[in-house]
């Protein structure tokens, strides 16, 4: 090898143009296809589509991702009824593909679009109904400022002792 040998490839290397890094793992863009905007317009929960796969974000984070983006879809639906039930105003629009799903599932089990999606919505409810419901047969209530019942111990005084 010649004493220039390194000197000349780095001069080639200088001269050939610039090439974009590949990397394998590529973040490919999220398309939206269903947003949950409160009456500010800020964006509270969104549905997107990456590739193949179906995010769902609220506040800012990805919570989580499917296949189907018909659950997702109803969970915002749920989530917005909850917001203008206690006085806030927000507003779910969706995208003609994801339209076009709700419809063609519909079709498939002899509904319309609004009776499928208000199906799902209703088994968020009911989720909701149910854990209610739970805390009431276990006799667990909600309000802190409750006295503690036979069945719920006085907290003991602290005698900084450890409790058998």
């Amino acid at each position: 090898m010649s004493k220039q040998s390194k000197a000349k490839r780095d001069k080639r290397k200088k001269q050939q143009p610039k090439r974009p890094i590949n990397r394998l793992n590529a973040q490919q863009p999220v398309q939206n296809h269903a947003v949950l905007t409160n009456e500010e317009g800020q964006v509270v929960a969104a549905i997107g589509l990456q590739g193949t796969e179906w995010l769902l974000a609220i506040g800012g984070q990805t919570m989580g991702n499917a296949d189907n983006p018909v659950p997702m879809l109803a969970m915002l639906k749920h989530l917005s009824n909850v917001q203008e039930k206690e006085g806030r105003k927000v507003n779910l629009e969706y995208s003609t593909q994801l339209q076009q799903l709700i419809d063609d599932l519909a079709a498939d089990e002899g509904k319309t679009a609004d009776e499928y999606l208000s199906q799902l919505v209703s088994e968020f409810e009911g989720v909701e109904g149910d854990d209610e419901a739970d805390a009431a047969d276990a006799g667990i209530v909600a309000d802190d400022d409750a006295a503690p019942t036979d069945a719920e111990p006085a907290p003991a005084a602290s005698d900084d002792k450890p409790q058998a």
